[in-house]
């Protein structure tokens, strides 16, 4: 029964760790860089850890049906296009309603699983995204923030880096025949990093911000954005299924604000509490009643 919740648990650790990647950008701007920068610095450093473990590990890749190259490509793309329009959401949205925009992946993910298997949404995975909404609303704290004045781009990208990233979680659902874990990281580095550089600062390469001082940014990016997400997603997502996936990738939303809580001392009211255990209460709940289940099953013959 134990190891039931270990590819849950991967999942919650992946997501996790994409929690903190806001609250490092904002210290390395109070450091002097741009979000530009900093998410650049993030996907060289991607590339660098990720070719490291390659060499170290593999070497070599398998053959690779056209498939399965379109899906491995499709991955890095849309790991690269969430962190490119999320990125500039925030240049029109508030940090607060940004996430809540970027949060509606949870919904979109469930409903895009539902589509791809032909099948309706269950009732345990609504309730889930009920408890989810309410509680991104609520911990996000935009309760009391004008929406009147917000331009239509920045509505337009959030919706776009949402979608994106739940895009990037049905395809991580999907298996690819002979490709390690490590193998999956390394493409999806190489293809995001390409992206990236074409979009945002490839400058940062060549002169000089790296070595002067970004470096220590982007490693720590580079490590919880791309090596440990996509490493745990690669195992975990498959044997979790795209439906489950989204709703227990909703842990990012609580660890962003207690890492700003704690980082950037910035203030953690009531309402924002009780929305972070709406968020678990949901993202928990799928799993639990899914182990009930197995329980009931499994009863007769123990």
């Amino acid at each position: 029964m134990k190891a039931n919740w270990i590819y849950p648990l991967m999942i919650v650790i992946a997501s996790s760790s994409y929690g903190i990647l806001s609250t490092i950008v904002k210290v390395a701007m109070q450091h002097g860089y741009t979000s530009s920068e900093a998410v650049t610095s993030q996907y060289v450093f991607g590339f660098l850890l990720a070719l490291v473990l390659f060499i170290a590990t593999q070497r070599t890749l398998p053959k690779l049906t056209k498939s399965d190259v379109f899906f491995l490509i499709c991955a890095g793309v849309l790991t690269a296009f969430t962190g490119i329009v999320y990125g500039e959401s925030l240049n029109y949205l508030p940090a607060s309603l940004a996430v809540v925009m970027l949060f509606q992946f949870t919904w979109i993910g469930l409903f895009m699983d539902c589509i791809i298997k032909k099948r309706p949404p269950s009732r345990i995975e609504l309730i889930s995204l009920a408890f989810l909404l309410a509680g991104t609303i609520l911990a996000a704290g935009i309760i009391d923030v004008d929406l009147s004045q917000i331009a239509w781009q920045g509505w337009v990208l959030g919706f776009a880096a949402a979608f994106s990233f739940a895009g990037f979680l049905q395809i991580n659902a999907r298996p690819v025949a002979g490709v390690t874990m490590i193998g999956r990281t390394f493409i999806l580095s190489i293809v995001s990093l390409i992206v990236v550089s074409i979009f945002l600062s490839p400058e940062i390469i060549w002169n000089g911000q790296l070595t002067a001082g970004l470096w220590k940014f982007g490693l720590v990016l580079g490590l919880f954005g791309i090596i440990l997400p996509i490493l745990l997603f690669s195992v975990a997502a498959p044997k979790v299924g795209g439906g489950l996936v989204p709703i227990l990738s909703a842990v990012e939303l609580p660890v962003a604000i207690i890492v700003s809580v704690i980082v950037l001392k910035e203030t953690l009211t009531a309402i924002q509490v009780g929305g972070i255990i709406l968020v678990l209460i949901g993202m928990v709940l799928p799993s639990y009643f899914a182990a009930r289940k197995r329980h009931k099953v499994s009863a007769p013959a123990e």
